[in-house]
């Protein structure tokens, strides 16, 4: 039978596998909803996935290989790892929808400014670098799988910091929070909290404290999720809260639509100015025109009045020669 501090272990262990899984649905479907992954950090979008995969693995392993669990009790004093079932379900689900709201990027809307920075590029390329050369290591023995295993929670620590950064960043730059479920962040909160009490309590009752440093893929991530979503929250409920985005979808459509409305109006009354400047240069162009055929008729005038002026003095003077001889 269950021991009472076991069965809140599981407890705990269920309902912050449950938030923390919940937690990632309602930006999926925000970015469904809008079919647009506006205001949301690439970079973000894009280290996810590799960060749960990393952590996946490194559950796995501590949860169900043999040779690294006999590593681990090797390296503290006979104590197995703080690594429960609940975890390498968390782990993998998270994951997949990590995965799939990636995909999403791909196929929805974004801005042509949004785009895995440079950095993260040249990050992506030596974590990965570095796994292929740690897995070759441990493949020849000339590394312990558990030393693998450690380094894979670490990248799920940096990705986690990584991603959080750059999404933390770009609330800042729009001033806004739109576009960008505050929900997710709360589930993560809460799974956060309840993932750190789970550890802490499961090393208490095994009497290993360095259990929870054993598993530095749970600490770190319940640390950096706790610390991130107060500053997320922050930014969402006291610095941005004019700019909020929504979480069913509807509200920004609305806000969409009215935004297409406006530039439609805007567009029409730049036709009607456009169309009304049209037609007073056309005017001028015409009043133009006239004045240029006056001033020709002008000229042709004078030229006929300066040729018919030496043509009547000819005449009179014929008229003259003619009296002087017929006198």
């Amino acid at each position: 039978m269950l021991s009472f501090w076991t069965a809140l272990s599981h407890l705990l262990g269920w309902t912050y596998t449950a938030a923390w899984s919940v937690s990632f649905y309602p930006q999926l479907i925000l970015n469904w909803r809008r079919k647009s992954v506006t205001g949301l950090s690439i970079d973000f979008l894009t280290l996810n996935p590799l960060g749960f995969l990393c952590y996946s693995i490194s559950n796995l392993a501590l949860y169900a290989s043999s040779t690294v669990r006999a590593s681990y009790r090797a390296r503290h004093d006979g104590h197995n790892p703080q690594v429960a079932l609940n975890d390498v379900v968390f782990a993998v689900h998270a994951c997949a929808v990590a995965g799939l709201t990636w995909g999403q990027s791909w196929v929805y809307q974004r801005d042509p400014s949004q785009r895995l920075s440079s950095y993260n590029r040249l990050i992506l390329l030596l974590l990965f670098l570095s796994l292929l050369t740690l897995t070759l290591l441990a493949t020849l023995e000339r590394l312990s799988y558990l030393s693998l295993v450690l380094f894979l929670s670490s990248v799920k620590l940096y990705v986690s910091a990584a991603k959080m950064v750059p999404q933390a960043w770009v609330n800042y730059r729009r001033k806004s929070t739109e576009g960008w479920s505050i929900e997710n962040i709360l589930l993560d909160a809460t799974g956060g909290l309840l993932s750190l009490t789970q550890l802490v309590l499961d090393s208490w009752v095994d009497g290993d404290w360095t259990g929870i440093t054993g598993n530095p893929g749970k600490l770190g991530l319940s640390l950096l999720a706790l610390a991130f979503d107060a500053l997320f929250v922050v930014q969402h409920f006291v610095l941005y809260r004019g700019r909020r985005g929504s979480s069913n979808g509807k509200e920004q459509e609305r806000e969409d639509a009215e935004a297409a409305a406006g530039a439609r109006a805007r567009a029409g009354r730049g036709e009607q100015r456009g169309g009304s400047l049209g037609d007073r240069g056309a005017l001028l162009a015409g009043e133009e025109e006239a004045a240029d055929e006056d001033e020709e008729e002008e000229a042709s005038v004078r030229r006929r009045g300066t040729e018919r002026e030496p043509l009547l003095g000819r005449t009179r003077r014929g008229h003259e020669r003619a009296s002087s001889v017929s006198s």
